[in-house]
């Protein structure tokens, strides 16, 4: 009986220990994401508003004469997704550059609201992106032209701000058209390497 009570309090204690081992790396980690100073939320300052109707987005799209509009499939436990909003999504100048060019809106892969598709299906975000958009990993930026139709996707996180912006000029550019976004970065790095030298 005495080795059974050792023994939940020794995993008691780890688990404790662990629990505050991860509250404290949150902690560290909010400072530093905030360090610079020149950071603005995201959903307030990237993301558009929307009631989550795609086919009314398509007109105010048109109407603002935005190059396409830009779905960023999100997941609430996905690491990378909360990289990109404490790293990319947050800066001033891709916030910006994004807003100036494109409708911006999230969709959580798992949710349950209901919404329209750009064609006026009436389907819920998880439908939404499971189904007719087929994203399984997160996070993936959709970008979808004025008549709703996908033009590029990219999956994952970028490295930093200035890879993302690289990928808003990929679209807005219609280099997509031509090359795949790999390909286009390698090309832009060379070129930056060439000016620097």
């Amino acid at each position: 009986m005495t080795a059974i009570h050792r023994g939940a309090g020794t995993f008691a204690g780890q688990t404790w220990f662990v629990g505050v081992f991860f509250v404290m790396l949150w902690l560290i980690a909010i400072p530093i994401a905030v360090a610079d100073g020149n950071i603005r939320d995201p959903y307030k300052f990237f993301f558009n508003e929307t009631w989550g109707e795609f086919d009314e987005e398509l007109i105010h799209a048109k109407e603002q004469n935005k190059k396409a509009i830009l779905i960023f499939f999100e997941l609430d436990e996905c690491p990378f997704c909360h990289f990109m909003k404490l790293n990319v999504l947050n800066k001033p100048e891709v916030q910006a550059y994004f807003r100036e060019h494109f409708l911006n809106f999230a969709v959580d892969i798992e949710g349950d609201i209901e919404m329209r598709g750009f064609d006026g299906e009436a389907l819920t975000q998880k439908q939404f992106s499971t189904k007719v958009h087929r994203v399984r990993a997160t996070p993936v930026f959709a970008f979808f032209d004025l008549e709703g139709k996908k033009i590029t996707r990219y999956t994952g996180r970028t490295a930093n701000a200035k890879e993302f912006l690289l990928l808003g000029r990929y679209v807005i550019e219609g280099i997509y058209k031509k090359m795949s976004f790999t390909k286009y970065k390698r090309r832009m790095k060379k070129e930056d390497n060439v000016n620097e030298s």
